[in-house]
């Protein structure tokens, strides 16, 4: 009852305050003014207000029974050994799949021209530069064929070789 009537009080303070403001023309800051001060009234008969002193209670006595009580600090280790664990299993997951990616391919040897993941080709590949590597791009864009721009590349690297 008592916390009804200061929330009441309360918005009407706010109001009149409201009131004022717009009486110095200043009708859209009058407008805000009121409806903050709308809320305590609007929480109170709601019962959200006795719902936070509830909640703040309940907060309350769990932090009162957190500093005494050593089954709850029992627990607190429970939990961050389990954060533990888990990054732990996270971390030795993250680099047994990076060591997977890194294998070639079957059939690729280790050559010059071995791929790494993403794509790229190793240092010693030899950048493709000058009017070749023109040729090869220009192969690559031309005119949208069906998959067969790979097969001009190999076609590309055996006549290089003389095969």
């Amino acid at each position: 009852m008592l916390t009804t009537t200061l929330c009441a009080a309360l918005s009407a303070a706010g109001l009149a305050v409201a009131l004022q403001t717009a009486y110095r023309r200043r009708f859209l800051r009058a407008t805000r003014i009121a409806a903050a001060s709308l809320l305590p009234v609007g929480l109170a008969m709601a019962g959200l207000v006795t719902l936070g002193r509830r909640v703040g209670t309940a907060i309350g006595d769990w932090a009162a029974g957190l500093v005494f009580k050593p089954t709850v600090w029992t627990g607190f280790a429970v939990l961050a050994c389990s954060a533990l664990l888990y990054g732990i299993t996270r971390l030795f997951a993250g680099r047994a799949a990076g060591g997977e990616e890194r294998r070639a391919p079957e059939g690729v040897t280790g050559g010059p021209a071995a791929a790494l993941p993403g794509g790229r080709t190793s240092a010693g590949a030899g950048a493709r530069t000058g009017a070749d590597g023109a040729k090869v791009k220009a192969k690559r864009r031309g005119s949208g064929d069906s998959g067969l721009s790979d097969f001009a590349d190999v076609e590309e690297i055996l006549k290089r070789r003389g095969i």
